[in-house]
C-alpha cells in the first residue's frame, strides 16, 4: 500500500512538474513573440490576403497563431474586424501599392463577406490595385474576387460558378437504428429545426423557405457581381444557371476573369506597377504581421464611449463559453455598459442562429432596460434568426446586410426517449420509485404520456406568444401582423427589411453611425468592446479541461463515440428553444 502512494504521487509531482515548465516555456514564446514590437513596412509593398482561415467577429488575438499554433477556442481563426482595419489601413499608407487575394477557399459566412468585400470596394477608391489569383476558387471566394482590377485564375484550375445551395442532413434513420425517439414539440409550419429528427427529407414549407430566401440572396450577390464585371444579371443568371463555366478559359471569354495565367504571372503583374524587375522580389504582407504595422488613423481621446457587444454562436443558458453566448456573461456585459456613464450608446453585434428561449429572454430583458437610458443598435452579421432576432428586436434600430439570414421567428423542444437505447444496444433497464405521478418529470428514459406532451405543448405555444408579442411590440406593429412573418419562417435581409423586420441595410460602421446620431456624439467618441475577451492562458486552460474530458470519453466509449455525440446532439436541444432551422451553411 506504502508503495503504491509513492507511485501515485510521484505521478501527481511528476505531472505538476510537466505542466509547470510547459507553462514556462509557453510563456517564452509568447514573451519572444511579442518582443518583434511593430513591423516596419518597407516600399513598394503589397499586402496579401489569404483569408484561409476561419472568419470570426474579433481577433482571436493570438500571438502563437503566426507560429502554427492551434488549440481549442485559440484555433486557427481571423477576425473580421483585423481584416477591416488593416485594409483601411492599407489604403492609407503610402508603403502599400496594392492588395493581393490570393485566395480558393473563404470560410465566412454571408455577412462577413459582405463586409470584407465592401472594404474591398472602398480600398479601390484610393486609387491602389487589387490583384487576385487562384487555384480552384469557391463560389464565396469569387464574390470577393471579382472586385479585383485583374483576376488570374491557374490554366488547369477551376471557378465555382453555378449558384449557392444548402443541404439538410436528416437523422430520423439513424435514431430508428439507435432505437432513440425524439418526442417533437413545435409551433409554426415553418419551424423546420426539428425535421432532421422526424423526417427523411424536407417538408414543403421548408422547401419554400429556402428557395425563397437561396434566391434572394444569390440574385444580389449576382447583381453585384454583374455592376463589378461590367455584365448584366441575366448574362450572369445564365451562365451559372447552366454552369457554362467549365474551365479556365470559359471564366476568362465569359468575362467572370481578366486573365488565364499562374502564381507568377500575377506576382509579375504586380512587380511591373511597383516598378521592380523580374529578378527583384515582391515584398508580400500577409496580414497576420500587416495588422501589427504603425497606422496613420488617429486615437480618439474622447471621454464619450460607444460600446460594441459581440454575440456570437449558439445562445445558450448560465456563463457559456468563448464561442457561444451565455445568457449570464452577455447580461452582465450590457447592464456594465448600461450603468457605464460614458457609454453614450451601444452597438449589439450579432451572429447567432438562436439557442435557449429562456436565455435569449434574459438577454433580452437587459437591452430593454438599457434602452430606456441610452440608444441600443443592433447589427446583424451573417446571422440572427430565432433567438438571435430576439435579442434584435429588443434594440431600437436593427441594420442587417440584404444576405443577413434573419427571422425565424418560432420555438421548439425536443425530449429524446432513450429507453430503447438503453435497453436494446447497452443493456440497460431502468425502474423508478416516485413520490408523485409525475415526479420523474422531466426523464430520457421511458416516454412522455400524453398528459406531459399535452403540458409541454402548452409551454412551447404560450412562449411562442410571447416572442411574438415582445416581437411586435419591438417592431411597431400589431401581433397579428408580425405573425404574418413568423411561424419560424427564415428570411433574407433584403425580404426581411419589405417585411419590416429590419429597419436599414448596411454592416457594422453603419450601426455605429446610427448610434453615434442618436447619441449626438457623430465627431466625438470612441469605441469600446465586450464582453472582454479571455487571455491567452485563460482560453489555454480552459481548452486543455474540455479536450483532456473529450478525449476520455472517446477512448472509453470507443466504437459507442459516435451514438454518443448524436445523443449529446440531442441532450443539448432539451428544453425550449428559439432556434432557426437545422445548421445552415450556404455554399
Amino acid at each position: 500500500m506504502l508503495n503504491f502512494l509513492k507511485y501515485v504521487l510521484a505521478t501527481i509531482l511528476g505531472l505538476f512538474i510537466f505542466f509547470f515548465v510547459g507553462m514556462l516555456i509557453m510563456i517564452g514564446i509568447v514573451a519572444a513573440t511579442a518582443s518583434e514590437g511593430k513591423v516596419e513596412i518597407s516600399e513598394n509593398s503589397v499586402l496579401e490576403l489569404k483569408l484561409d482561415r476561419k472568419i470570426a467577429e474579433r481577433d482571436p488575438n493570438n500571438p502563437l497563431q503566426e507560429l502554427g499554433f492551434s488549440f481549442g477556442s485559440f484555433s486557427s481563426t481571423d477576425g473580421l474586424d483585423q481584416i477591416k482595419a488593416s485594409i483601411r489601413k492599407a489604403a492609407q499608407d503610402e508603403n502599400i501599392n496594392g492588395i493581393f487575394l490570393n485566395m480558393g477557399f473563404v470560410d465566412a459566412g454571408m455577412g462577413k463577406l459582405e463586409e470584407i468585400r465592401n472594404e474591398l470596394i472602398e480600398f479601390k477608391k484610393s486609387g491602389k490595385y487589387i490583384v487576385s489569383y487562384g487555384d480552384v476558387t469557391s463560389e464565396k471566394a469569387y464574390y470577393l474576387a471579382s472586385v479585383a482590377d485583374k483576376i488570374y485564375l491557374n490554366p488547369l484550375g477551376s471557378l465555382e460558378f453555378n449558384g449557392i445551395s444548402s443541404e439538410v442532413f436528416f437523422f430520423k434513420g439513424t435514431l430508428e437504428k439507435l432505437g432513440i425517439e425524439a418526442q417533437i414539440f413545435k409551433v409554426g409550419d415553418f419551424k423546420s429545426a426539428v425535421e432532421p429528427f422526424f423526417l427523411e427529407k424536407m417538408s414543403e414549407a421548408n422547401r419554400t423557405q429556402m428557395n425563397s430566401f437561396l434566391n434572394s440572396i444569390n440574385d444580389y450577390q449576382l447583381q453585384n457581381i454583374a455592376q463589378a464585371r461590367g455584365k448584366t444579371l441575366e448574362e450572369l443568371k445564365d451562365i451559372s444557371n447552366n454552369m457554362l463555366v467549365r474551365d479556365a478559359e470559359d471564366a476568362r471569354r465569359l468575362g467572370l476573369i481578366t486573365d488565364v495565367g499562374y502564381h507568377d504571372e500575377a506576382i509579375s503583374y504586380m512587380k511591373e506597377q511597383a516598378g521592380l524587375k523580374d529578378d527583384e522580389k515582391l515584398n508580400l504582407i500577409q496580414l497576420s504581421k500587416y495588422k501589427k504595422a504603425e497606422g496613420s488613423e488617429e486615437k480618439s481621446s474622447s471621454k464619450n464611449r460607444i460600446t460594441v457587444i459581440y454575440a456570437e454562436g449558439d445562445i445558450v443558458d448560465g456563463e457559456g463559453k468563448e464561442d457561444n453566448i451565455g445568457s449570464h456573461r452577455f447580461a452582465e456585459a450590457i447592464r456594465t455598459a448600461r450603468l457605464d456613464e460614458r457609454t453614450k450608446a451601444v452597438v449589439l453585434r450579432i451572429s447567432s442562429p438562436g439557442g435557449s428561449a429562456l436565455a435569449s429572454d434574459v438577454i433580452w430583458r437587459e437591452i430593454q432596460l438599457t434602452k430606456k437610458v441610452k440608444p441600443v443598435i443592433a447589427s446583424m452579421s451573417d446571422v440572427a434568426a430565432s433567438g438571435g432576432y430576439y435579442l434584435a428586436m429588443g434594440c431600437d434600430t436593427i441594420v442587417a446586410h440584404p444576405n443577413t439570414i434573419t427571422g425565424s421567428i418560432g420555438v421548439f423542444g425536443i425530449v429524446p426517449n432513450m429507453e430503447g437505447f438503453f435497453k436494446n444496444k447497452l443493456g440497460i433497464t431502468t425502474d423508478r420509485v416516485s413520490t408523485g405521478q409525475y415526479s420523474d418529470v422531466p426523464t430520457i428514459s421511458r416516454p412522455m404520456t400524453d398528459f406531459e406532451k399535452e403540458v409541454v405543448q402548452r409551454e412551447i405555444n404560450k412562449i411562442y406568444e410571447v416572442f411574438t408579442s415582445k416581437a411586435a411590440e419591438g417592431r411597431n406593429m400589431t401581433q397579428d401582423q408580425l405573425k404574418e412573418f413568423a411561424s419560424g419562417r427564415v428570411w433574407s435581409g433584403i425580404e426581411a427589411k419589405e417585411r419590416k423586420l429590419v429597419d436599414v441595410h448596411g454592416g457594422l460602421e453603419k450601426a455605429i453611425e446610427i448610434a453615434a446620431a442618436r447619441a449626438g456624439i457623430e465627431d466625438d467618441y470612441r469605441l469600446r468592446e465586450l464582453p472582454r475577451a479571455k487571455s491567452l492562458f485563460e482560453g489555454l486552460l480552459g481548452d486543455m479541461g474540455s479536450q483532456v474530458k473529450e478525449r476520455a470519453v472517446k477512448a472509453e466509449m470507443g466504437e459507442l463515440y459516435p451514438m454518443y455525440q448524436l445523443y449529446k446532439k440531442v441532450e443539448n436541444l432539451q428544453g425550449i428553444q428559439a432556434r432557426m432551422p437545422y445548421e445552415l451553411s450556404i455554399q
